[in-house]
């Protein structure tokens, strides 16, 4: 008898052009990458309760569709609009690099492409790197590593809110459609409090329902790393339900084909309010740790492979 033992932690590539994230056996996160959307995305992304905690668009404005779960997007790179929908720009994801089964976490890296619309040659290259690790009582990390390159010389992304991480919370989750609350490093809250302040973290929090007529709190808080050009960034940060740190909101940043950018995040999805004193730890552990790359395997059967920078 085969004594192979499953990992915990698995990446299992689906149909539609989509992957799903398990742990234990259970979906917790799914990427959509299909050439017919703008940009790939996350969704759902399931908290500890069982329920999703991320939404496709705004639950009262259609003029928000763009907004996809937790996505990757930039409002002006050179002249063009990433970030919104029917611009013709579009990201798309060009291949996967690898895909790694662990006990302790589950990691997926892809490439992605900037089409500016107009011209046959992509703007930027995007690899993205996915790590998930498991926590205790259903709770679990996402790290994402950003390193963004250069196709075509100098490209400038333009001073703007918004860009390039986002997350569009579940309605119930918000302040104003739900019962949830925001809440950034200092302890501030509620949009009016926090909006365009620089923070470490910000954390979004709030009510999903579990069974007819029970409901829990989940939230997600998702962290700055220190080695961010624009860290701690200041925030777009709305009560109507999302949140992202702002990497150009006081001034551009100009990619050379020589010098990458590379960009580090962290979103804890966890289980009851959000707590400070947790909130804390994770962050000092995410500055303190080594990030991951992704080169050339000379391993059998694996042509790209995801290494830790340690």
């Amino acid at each position: 008898m085969n004594n192979h033992k499953i990992p915990r932690c698995q990446i299992v590539p689906d149909a539609d052009q989509q992957v799903a994230i398990t742990i234990d056996g259970s979906e917790v996160m799914r990427w959509h990458f299909g050439h017919h959307y703008p940009r790939p995305f996350f969704h759902p992304v399931i908290g500890p309760s069982g329920a999703n905690l991320v939404r496709m668009g705004h639950p009262g404005a259609p003029n928000h569709d763009h907004h996809s779960g937790l996505w990757f997007a930039h409002n002006t790179v050179e002249s063009f609009n990433f970030w919104a929908n029917g611009t013709g720009a579009q990201i798309r994801q060009k291949q996967w690099l690898d895909y790694i089964d662990s006990e302790e976490y589950a990691a997926m890296a892809v490439r992605l492409e900037y089409f500016d619309g107009h011209e046959e040659d992509a703007l930027l290259e995007q690899d993205t790197i996915t790590v998930v690790r498991p926590l205790e009582n259903g709770e679990y990390l996402i790290e994402l590593g950003l390193h963004l390159k250069s196709r075509q010389g100098p490209v400038t992304l333009k001073q703007t809110n918004f860009g390039l991480v986002a997350v569009r919370v579940a309605a119930t989750v918000s302040e104003h459609f739900g019962g949830g609350t925001i809440t950034n490093a200092t302890g501030a809250q509620n949009e009016k409090n926090i909006f365009g302040l620089a923070s470490k973290y910000m954390d979004y929090s709030g009510p999903v329902r579990t069974g007819i007529e029970a409901t829990e709190i989940n939230g997600i808080t998702l962290f700055d790393h220190q080695s961010n050009f624009s860290y701690p960034s200041k925030w777009h940060v709305r009560e109507d339900g999302w949140m992202g740190p702002s990497i150009n909101r006081d001034k551009a940043y100009t990619i050379d084909t020589d010098r990458p950018l590379q960009l580090r995040y962290l979103l804890h999805v966890h289980d009851g309010p959000f707590e400070p004193a947790v909130a804390e730890r994770q962050q000092d552990e995410f500055n303190l740790s080594a990030g991951w790359r992704v080169e050339k395997s000379t391993k059998k059967h694996r042509a790209w492979e995801i290494l830790s920078n340690q």
